[in-house]
């Protein structure tokens, strides 16, 4: 069956219920033309059947989730690259008994739908980034709530009181933080980035989730420069240009290496971890979508996908080639 990625977005895990109908009334139905359930992969890849029917009893579980509370953030340095540090928001001696320091660039990691601390999206980018440079990797931990995609929303605003909380504390500044988010993730970086006014210095989406509520979507304003990387477009991930920079790798869409649309949706954080990493995936501006999924861009300019810096100033579409495996880039 096709895939359908607003279920990811809205739906909760399917489950049967111990109410009676009558008295687990169905509050909205997300997906009224297709079928009602349906399989979708979390960010292991692991199938879950989910339910596009809205019920009471979803809403009620919906609620139990609040972010204040249930949200975790985990501290990786170079001092302590394989066993984080949590920090609890309002509990000062947990963030300076950390390593965390003020004065070093602070990449926030957000995870997708039913992700959480060991997701493969963490597993690829903490280590990427500790390689890259001396920085204060925070790993935020949403699982408690990422059954349900609104749950990004109030995730994100936590989130950026969170880093309003340590900047506080500590006096570290927007200007150096990175906000990274995947899939239903990189909504929420966006969110993220809103609730701190746009001044966040660089957020990067990979393969944004589609049929976000629009209003709610990662968009150029949330950050100082938001660059969006997008890795199956027309499926899982958005199609439209959502960032000051987009980049369409291979078009957008068909991963080379990848034989399944949950493989092209991987391939950004794999991009954006090598790119951190190594360096390379030079992109050519184009005129415009059309161009960028026909891979016929010409310039005039060109960038480096990805990376540890903003490349703030810049805007356009752009894209690229990839290798089918590791290294990914070309160059």
């Amino acid at each position: 069956m096709a895939f359908r990625f607003a279920l990811v977005v809205l739906a909760t895990i399917a489950a049967a219920s111990a109410l009676p109908a009558a008295l687990d009334p169905v509050i909205a139905k997300l997906d009224p033309e297709g079928l009602r359930y349906g399989y979708i992969r979390d960010d292991d890849g692991v199938p879950h059947l989910v339910d596009s029917w809205v019920k009471a009893s979803d809403l009620a579980r919906n609620a139990r989730y609040n972010p204040d509370t249930d949200n975790e953030y985990h501290l990786y340095t170079r001092s302590n690259p394989l066993i984080s540090q949590p920090i609890v928001e309002g509990n000062s001696q947990t963030l300076a008994s950390s390593n965390f320091s003020p004065n070093k660039r602070t990449i926030i990691l957000i995870h997708g739908f039913l992700g959480d601390i060991l997701s493969g999206f963490n597993s690829v980018l903490v280590p990427a980034f500790l390689l890259a440079g001396d920085v204060n990797v925070v790993v935020v931990d949403w699982g408690a709530g990422a059954h349900w995609g609104l749950n990004g929303i109030s995730s994100g605003r936590t989130v950026g009181r969170f880093i309003q909380w340590i900047n506080t504390q500590t006096g570290a500044s927007l200007s150096n933080y990175h906000v990274l988010g995947y899939s239903v993730g990189a909504h929420q970086a966006g969110i993220v980035g809103r609730t701190l006014l746009g001044q966040v210095s660089y957020i990067t989406a990979m393969d944004p989730a589609d049929r976000w509520l629009s209003s709610q979507a990662i968009q150029a304003s949330d950050a100082i420069y938001t660059e969006v990387i997008h890795t199956n477009i027309g499926n899982i991930g958005m199609e439209q240009p959502r960032g000051d920079v987009d980049i369409y790798p291979n078009g957008g869409v068909g991963m080379p290496g990848c034989a399944t649309a949950l493989c092209d949706h991987y391939r950004s954080y794999f991009y954006v971890g090598e790119s951190v990493a190594t360096g390379g995936f030079t992109a050519t501006q184009c005129n415009n979508l059309a161009e960028a999924k026909a891979q016929s861009c010409s310039g005039p300019n060109t960038i480096k996908m990805g990376g540890l810096l903003p490349k703030t100033g810049t805007t356009g579409i752009y894209s690229l080639s990839t290798n089918a495996s590791p290294p990914f880039s070309q160059g």
